[in-house]
């Protein structure tokens, strides 16, 4: 059985546009889960494939990629947002030029939490 904190946590991430970003804990925040940023990766971790829930857009919170560098993940993670034109250097992104804000409209009725 899938957890329903993963769902919401799910749910979140899918909200999140491409060619933006946005860290654990900002997901964890409007998944409703203030303070479970673990969980966040935890639950990517476990995201079915047929969701395509793009894990791939949530970073730390200072922009660094959570995995080892040189990593096969990492290099993945690079790789998909770079396709995405989200600029990654020396294993960061930049936060304020493309961290997700999301609108009124997003957050009143994209994310119910």
């Amino acid at each position: 059985m899938v957890s329903a904190n993963y769902q919401r946590i799910w749910h979140t991430v899918m909200a999140v546009p491409p060619g933006r970003v946005a860290t654990y804990g900002q997901i964890a925040d409007l998944a409703g889960l203030p303070g479970r940023a673990r969980l966040v990766g935890k639950a990517l971790g476990h995201a079915p494939e047929h969701l395509k829930v793009p894990w791939f857009r949530v970073l730390r919170s200072d922009g660094k990629i959570a995995f080892p560098p040189g990593s096969d993940t990492a290099c993945q993670q690079i790789g998909l947002l770079q396709e995405e034109d989200v600029a990654v250097l020396n294993h960061r992104v930049r936060l304020k030029q493309v961290q997700w804000q999301p609108d009124l409209a997003t957050l009143l009725q994209g994310l119910p939490y």
